[in-house]
């Protein structure tokens, strides 16, 4: 590893330390040249953001802007000036060595941006005009072309499956650690690692809008803005140090006059004043945390945009769903099926599915997808009518599929489940033959299992769960009941969705969960919007949280980490804020010298790093 400047002198500042250690005590000078190099060879960096960074901040705001580092800076010339060399020197090489861990410790927690970095697709092999595959940067890829992705090779960018299959592990965009199987049409993620077979794709984004490309952003954009305390701390801070320094001369006065104590003494004390009251372990009391919190999220697929959304997380008292594709699966399910003719129920469903497979409707895939082990009849032909349904003849017999108000006369068991499964939020389609009603199936988008476990642990954290849908009061009611949300807002237009929001934030701080381009609205007013990672490109711009992989339950584990980090947060102020004040009162009691008083202060500034470094290894 190659070093910096400021470590190698660090380095050398160390050996002539030592070396200044083994001279004979009454070569007096020699060894406190040997200190002073010390200083100011270890002390390059923090001098230089000490008197540097004052100075340069303090030209461009017109007014004097001190740094933590200036204290020390002026500690050591103090310690200097009174004769105490060694420990000037030893006070500067543990502040300096500090400092230096403190940046390891920090951007140990930004390593999920350098890893992701890392694996940023480079190349791909592209399809020629004239037939050939040839290899070429990926930043040169346009939509529309063709691709071929190798076994154990990464998938270059985002696109579809044009022609084969393949066994993609996606860690590195949803953190889901199984692969996923694709198939043709299915959606792959530049970024995803392809398994053992080699399958064709067709390019479906630019490389700057890929998922993977989005990543990187987000958790750039957040790592680089602070959470609402590391602000306050760091606009504090200059105040701070403007304060320690105006009580410089009250200290040096009231140990001379009050406490009676030699100018030599008071001077000494001073000093220690200097180093104990540093505020450096505050200053780190949160950006770690903070950054380590995004981190770790990042690599379970939650992207907050910015550290203050991650630490007002935990702070929300409602939450509200969109419910179409956020809390259930988007697309309807058969949920409940009935049959007057068990016998004939397998010729019965034979002629259902061919029937659907002729058509476009929503439910015929539905159909489909449950009854997919039936085997087509091949001589069947189906006519759609427009408000009817679908009719079709076969084997002498006029069968139908439609909506209830389709039929005149209607069994009553068939009234009475459709009466039931309709009060159910369902859906209900009859089947008759020759115009008499002999079947009946209900179809339902069905909640997400990760909706379910989401809902339990708002529920159980005293949040208030409520749902905001376009649906029905029966269809909405239902949902709200399965999952046992608190409260289903229904019959809601898509226009209306970030006036809902606005009522609620009457009343306290609300987060919007969401996915659609009607949902983006309602998440850009709200105190925090989270879209889901199939969402559209709109609701993902203006949302503060986007849940790659769309699992909801996720969203819970960002909140128990958002409660961790503002708790690691408090204390870490807390014991900066007791470690400042048993130093002063020690050094005031003349209990504690500067070089015991850099140990401590320097090791409470250590110990706040790590106890925020605790959130990078905190698991669902």
């Amino acid at each position: 590893m190659k070093l910096s400047k400021a470590m190698g002198l660090y380095l050398i500042g160390l050996i002539i330390f030592l070396l200044g250690l083994l001279v004979p005590a009454h070569l007096t000078i020699t060894k406190n040249l040997l200190f002073t190099t010390t200083v100011l060879g270890a002390g390059y960096h923090v001098l230089g953001e000490g008197l540097g960074d004052t100075i340069n901040q303090s030209q461009r705001q017109h007014q004097f802007v001190p740094n933590i580092h200036l204290l020390m800076a002026l500690a050591a010339v103090g310690a200097m000036i009174i004769g105490s060399f060694e420990e000037a020197a030893l006070l500067i090489l543990i502040f300096a060595g500090a400092h230096f861990l403190e940046e390891y410790a920090e951007n140990k927690s930004r390593s999920e941006i350098t890893a992701l970095l890392k694996m940023a697709p480079v190349q791909a092999q592209r399809l020629s005009a004239d037939g050939y595959w040839q290899t070429v940067l990926v930043k040169d890829l346009q939509i529309g072309d063709t691709l071929r992705v190798l076994n154990g090779a990464q998938v270059p960018t985002d696109g579809r499956i044009t022609k084969g299959q393949a066994l993609i592990n996606e860690a590195a965009i949803s953190g889901e650690s199984l692969p996923q199987e694709k198939q043709v049409g299915a959606e792959v993620f530049g970024g995803t690692i392809n398994g053992n077979s080699t399958f064709e794709m067709q390019v479906t984004k630019d490389s700057e809008a890929t998922v993977f490309a989005q990543i990187i952003h987000l958790v750039q954009a957040a790592q680089d803005s602070p959470s609402p305390t590391a602000t306050t701390i760091q606009k504090l801070a200059p105040i701070y140090v403007k304060i320690v320094l105006g009580l410089l001369p009250v200290m040096l006065v009231v140990g001379t006059l009050i406490a009676h104590w030699s100018l030599d003494v008071s001077f000494y004390r001073m000093v220690g004043f200097l180093v104990a009251a540093s505020p450096c372990a505050l200053a780190a009391s949160a950006v770690p945390a903070t950054l380590a919190g995004i981190s770790n999220l990042a690599r379970q697929g939650v992207l907050f945009k910015g550290g203050s959304y991650l630490a007002n997380l935990a702070h929300l008292q409602t939450i509200a769903f969109d419910k179409t594709g956020t809390l259930t699966r988007g697309k309807p399910q058969v949920t409940d099926q009935y049959f007057e003719f068990p016998k004939n129920q397998e010729k019965l469903i034979s002629v259902i599915v061919t029937m659907e497979n002729q058509s476009n409707h929503p439910l015929a895939q539905a159909v489909k997808e449950h009854f997919k082990q039936v085997v087509e009849i091949t001589d069947l032909t189906c006519h759609n009518q427009v408000g009817q349904g679908l009719s079709a003849e076969y084997a002498g017999h006029f069968y139908q599929i439609g909506k209830p108000t389709s039929f005149k006369q209607v069994p009553s068991t068939f009234a009475k489940r459709c009466q039931r499964w309709s009060s159910q939020g369902k859906t209900v389609v009859y089947i008759a033959c020759d115009y008499h009603v002999i079947g009946i199936l209900a179809f339902m988008d069905l909640p997400k299992p990760s909706a379910q476990q989401a809902i339990n642990y708002f529920n159980q954290q005293q949040i208030q769960t409520i749902m905001i849908t376009g649906d029905s009061a029966a269809t909405g009611q239902a949902v709200a009941h399965n999952l046992r949300i608190k409260q289903a807002i229904t019959n809601v237009l898509p226009t209306q969705k970030a006036h809902v929001i606005a009522q609620l934030q009457q009343k306290q701080p609300v987060a919007m969960v969401g996915d659609g381009i009607n949902d983006a609205p309602a998440l850009a007013n709200a105190n925090i919007g989270v879209a889901m990672g199939s969402g559209t490109d709109v609701a993902i711009d203006v949302a503060d949280v986007v849940l790659v992989k769309n699992d909801l339950s996720k969203l819970s584990f960002a909140h128990r980490l958002s409660t961790k980090m503002n708790q690691v947060v408090f204390e870490n102020i807390i014991l900066s804020l007791i470690v400042v004040l048993v130093l002063v009162v020690l050094n005031a009691l003349q209990l504690t010298n500067i070089a015991w008083g850099v140990v401590l202060h320097e090791g409470s500034t250590l110990l706040v790093i790590f106890n925020g470094l605790r959130l990078l290894f905190m698991q669902r």
